[in-house]
């Protein structure tokens, strides 16, 4: 959070942050799944799970 408050005066620390986030497996269907897993978790959703699908 505190990179993210910076990032307008000093963007370096959010870059690397996101840097070591990003991935190369874009193509991945799991990777992709278990982002819409944390996706609906962070927005609260719990009822429906990707690999329950």
């Amino acid at each position: 959070m505190l990179a993210m408050e910076r990032s307008p005066v000093r963007d370096m620390e959010i870059k690397l942050l996101l840097q070591a986030a990003l991935t190369d497996k874009v193509g991945d269907r799991a990777v992709y799944m278990k982002g819409i897993d944390a996706s609906y978790r962070y927005e609260g959703y719990s009822t429906f799970k990707t690999e329950d699908m």
